[in-house]
């Protein structure tokens, strides 16, 4: 009886442990999240007090920070540049990453899926760097040669690659929502004599789509936040695209490209911490309404 109390207080102890150490982390997590955005309004609250200029900023296409005849820091081509590349590389990856959630959830045999599962794993585990290598030495050549352009690195080859690095973030997170479905809605379904097709499309897609929704979001904000494969996938030009193969520039890649040339804290330096700010709240409300719809989906399950 003794030991058993002793097991008992024992595992109580463990579980409070746990428990505490759940809420540490969540609370670092806060912090941490916090300290950044303190630190980004910080480093741009200079420039934001002095020399920002929201007319300029928002729609003017002049961004030449080092100009030694007049410094403009117009970021609308930035905007646009970082706007047409999601645009595309959702417009790609919505469908194929919605389709294989469905699949691998409802469709795939257990020898595939779980295959097919590991596949995704490892295709977000694939760093970002080696993704604009190979559309810097691999996509960009063969535009040129195939299509006859006059290069290889613009919107096209960018939403591309950032397509396939959101592809993982879709798909795992667009069949989560998809088992989340109670089995009974299934169960209801072929019990009227639907099939398995007609279960899954005017059913559990149905009943799923918040989660769809939020896994589109997420997959958006992947590819809002990606640096590396868009510097090197999207030739880096400022300039108001007019096509998918026009060259351009983001956000990301800018603060990328030009952090470590300007001098800490001059005007150039506090520009781009701007720049980040406007990426961070992009960013934020993405998430959250990712979050929100989450959060519905699973109130309504």
């Amino acid at each position: 009886m003794s030991a058993r109390l002793h097991r008992s207080r024992w595992s109580r102890g463990v579980e409070r442990l746990f428990e505490l150490g759940i809420r540490l982390g969540g609370f670092a997590a806060v912090v941490l999240l916090s300290g950044i955005m303190l630190f980004v309004v910080g480093e741009a609250w200079p420039f934001l007090l002095g020399r920002f200029d929201a007319i300029e900023f928002f729609t003017s296409t002049e961004w030449f920070p080092d100009s030694v005849v007049k410094v403009r820091y117009g970021a609308l081509a930035l905007f646009v540049g970082t706007l047409s590349v999601t645009a595309l590389a959702m417009v790609a990856a919505v469908p194929v990453g919605l389709l294989g959630a469905i699949y691998l959830a409802e469709l795939a045999p257990p020898r595939v899926r779980e295959p097919g599962k590991i596949i995704i794993e490892l295709l977000a585990a694939i760093p970002s760097v080696v993704w604009g290598f190979i559309a810097l030495t691999v996509v960009s050549p063969l535009m040129v040669s195939v299509l006859d352009l006059p290069v290889g690195l613009n919107v096209a080859n960018g939403a591309l690659v950032l397509a396939l690095m959101s592809l993982p973030v879709i798909i795992s997170l667009g069949e989560d929502a998809l088992r989340a479905v109670p089995d009974s809605y299934r169960e209801a379904a072929e019990a009227l004599g639907a099939t398995r097709w007609e279960t899954t499309t005017r059913v559990v897609v149905p009943a799923a789509r918040n989660g769809l929704l939020a896994a589109v979001l997420l997959g958006v904000s992947r590819v809002v936040g990606e640096t590396m494969a868009v510097l090197m996938a999207t030739g880096h030009s400022v300039r108001i695209p007019h096509s998918i193969f026009d060259p351009v520039r983001t956000l990301t890649a800018t603060i990328a490209a030009e952090l470590g040339e300007a001098p800490k804290g001059g005007e150039h330096y506090r520009a781009l911490f701007t720049i980040g700010l406007c990426l961070f709240v992009i960013t934020f409300v993405i998430n959250w309404l990712a979050d929100r719809l989450i959060r519905r989906a699973a109130h309504r399950v």
